[in-house]
């Protein structure tokens, strides 16, 4: 018998696949069967580990502003959801974190995507979570994968990391917060029902 959201998710912040992480398993996520914004990024990185909270630092800061909203609904509206590839930090490597485990999205990706029917817009980060999400964009350059998901329907939108690493991209690349930004904002408004609370 399938199993509903409510026991996938219990089942995932139970999960110990990978009791050989260096940290440990610690899987974070932020799902309800209510989720119309899906944001899907590759792991979570050794800050969001300790804190136990995705999203909650500067990248996070300046995500939430693309969204155009504020840290409370982003964490406590039920409609917002947070699904990385892995569920837990991988580790680091010479060049950054480590991938996410495969065995995490072959175990519980596609079980748990097929419960979030009401999702509406999915805001895709990451080669890993494209790679997945929007295949026809695997293995692009990230600035074309960006260019191409936001010609779309306005459904799945691939966005830059906005860690402030990624400063000089943004200011190589200004169409995307003068262009897409505002389309991916009014999405957000109209999925929440709400006007911008920035």
């Amino acid at each position: 018998m399938p199993k509903d959201l409510q026991t996938l998710t219990s089942d995932m912040l139970a999960c110990t696949l990978c009791k050989d992480l260096p940290l440990g398993p610690r899987p974070i996520f932020q799902l309800d069967q209510q989720a119309r914004i899906l944001i899907v990024g590759q792991a979570p990185g050794r800050i969001t580990h300790a804190k136990g909270r995705p999203f909650d630092d500067p990248s996070g800061d300046r995500l939430r502003s693309w969204l155009a909203v504020d840290k409370p609904t982003f964490y406590t509206d039920p409609r917002v959801g947070i699904f990385p590839m892995g569920l837990c930090f991988p580790g680091t490597g010479s060049g950054g974190d480590l991938p996410p485990p495969k065995i995490c999205a072959t175990t519980w990706r596609s079980s748990v995507m097929q419960k979030l029917e009401q999702v509406e817009l999915t805001l895709i980060l990451g080669a890993y979570a494209i790679a997945w999400h929007l295949p026809d964009l695997k293995g692009k350059p990230v600035t074309e994968a960006v260019r191409q998901a936001s010609e779309g329907d306005g459904h799945m939108f691939v966005l830059p990391h906005p860690s402030p690493r990624n400063n000089r991209w943004l200011k190589q690349n200004a169409w995307f917060e003068a262009d897409v930004v505002p389309r991916i904002q009014e999405n957000v408004r109209r999925i929440l029902d709400v006007p911008s609370v920035l």
